[in-house]
This record gives structure tokens, C-alpha cells and sequence, in this order.
């Protein structure tokens, strides 16, 4: 049963800086496909970035801009979105997901997609105060 945890979440001051977590457990296979999505009160859910665990591939959002930075441990169970200078807008709930059976040959666009995404975690709460 493949698992998906997110950790790290907390209240920040407006140009801080804030280091999620995610845990994906319980599938052998070191590729996986892993997204970082986030969805604000009142808001769309928006994917950010996604990485394949096995070879580190990382794609972006074209709204993502450089202040996001996707990585993956070298255990290739966790992968952390590093987002810098935050500001009120970034407040919302952060959340992980992954999809597992699947290639890095399917690109990077492809594991950004939010519909390919199988498993999701609980999510985390960014909240950002000016």
C-alpha cells in the first residue's frame, strides 16, 4: 500500500522561508512521480512542481517561479519543496501526491499533471503574515 505523507507546514513572517516534506513509502520502485501542489482558501488547486524520484528529473509550473525548489533525498522516499520569500499569497494548503507503474520516458509535463496523481497525503497548512 503505497503511503504519502507531508510535513513541515508552520506560520512564517512574509520573507521567510518555509522547507516541506514528503514521504512517499511503500512502493519498491525507486522512480516514482511526485507533485507538489498547493491549494489557497477560495482558490483552484494549482500543481507547482513534480520530480521522478529515480533519475531526479524536476519540472516547474510556468506560475511556479524561481522562489520553489523541488528535490528528491537520496533514499528516493523523500522529496522536499523549498519555497523562499514568502509572501501572504503563498498562505494555503500544500499537498503531495504521487503516482508509481510510471517512467521518467513520459516526461517531465507528464508528472506535473494533477490527474495522473494516484495517491495523495493529508496535506500541510503554509501561513504566511505580512
Amino acid at each position: 500500500q503505497v503511503h504519502v505523507m507531508e510535513s513541515g507546514g508552520r506560520s512564517v513572517s512574509a520573507g521567510g522561508s518555509v522547507r516541506l516534506s514528503c514521504v512517499v513509502s511503500g512502493y519498491s520502485s525507486r522512480d516514482k512521480c511526485v507533485g507538489c501542489i498547493r491549494q489557497a482558501p477560495g482558490k483552484e488547486r494549482e500543481a507547482l512542481a513534480s520530480t521522478w524520484t529515480g533519475g531526479g528529473r524536476t519540472t516547474y509550473a510556468d506560475s511556479a517561479e524561481a522562489r520553489f525548489t523541488i528535490a528528491t533525498d537520496e533514499s528516493k522516499e523523500v522529496v522536499t519543496l523549498h519555497i523562499a520569500n514568502l509572501s501572504p499569497e503563498d498562505t494555503a494548503m500544500y499537498y503531495c501526491a504521487a503516482t508509481v507503474s510510471a517512467y521518467d520516458a513520459y516526461g517531465g509535463m507528464w508528472c506535473l499533471n494533477q490527474t495522473r496523481y494516484t495517491y495523495w497525503g493529508q496535506g500541510t497548512q503554509v501561513t504566511v503574515s505580512s
